[in-house]
């Protein structure tokens, strides 16, 4: 399928899981989540789900992160609708956040970051296909981020669903390291 098809698709398989069920496949994430293969950075670029869109929370694996390494530091991104381009910014407990008008929280009075800064990356999509390659929501903000990124930084992708087949994944498109599903873990 076209990542347009994939994305209506996506976007109504989230929207049509029950609050529970949601629930349930978020703690099943995490126990796979738990598995990874990988020691704990100290920073670690997380994102505030689009609760219109039943996005997965990431909230069960920041925590999670800052038990195993309490030296975590939480990065969070803000969108600029004009170019298309993400900037991270650092996180305190206290940070406040604002809703920007495409529903997403974003920090306002956050610490800038650099994106070489950032060890790990939580990356939202709707949907991915076996060779790691993600869907977004179709603008590129996520794909410019990440060529910015050191080489050895971690991508890490989130689906309630398994693997989908993406017709045409673009040179562009930055590949993930992982993408973790309620029931396993896949490396790419």
């Amino acid at each position: 399928m076209t990542k347009a098809a994939l994305r209506t698709l996506y976007k109504q398989k989230r929207l049509a899981l029950t609050a529970a069920k949601k629930d349930k496949l978020e703690d099943l994430i995490l126990i796979q989540f738990q598995q990874l293969p990988i020691s704990f950075p100290d920073v670690v670029m997380t994102y505030a789900p689009i609760q219109k869109l039943a996005e997965y929370n990431p909230v069960l694996i920041e925590e999670y992160c800052i038990f195993k390494n309490p030296a975590t530091r939480l990065v969070y991104p803000v969108a600029n609708f004009t170019n298309n381009t993400l900037q991270a910014f650092e996180v305190e407990p206290d940070t406040y956040f604002d809703v920007n008008s495409y529903g997403i929280d974003e920090p306002i009075d956050g610490t800038p970051l650099a994106p070489t800064d950032i060890d790990m990356m939580l990356v939202p999509l709707l949907t991915f296909n076996e060779q790691g390659y993600r869907v977004g929501y179709g603008k590129g903000f996520y794909d410019k981020f990440i060529a910015q990124c050191k080489q050895n930084i971690i991508l890490i992708g989130i689906s309630f669903f398994e693997p989908a087949i993406i017709d045409d994944v673009h040179y562009l498109d930055e590949k993930l390291d992982f993408c973790i599903t309620p029931n396993r873990i896949y490396a790419f």
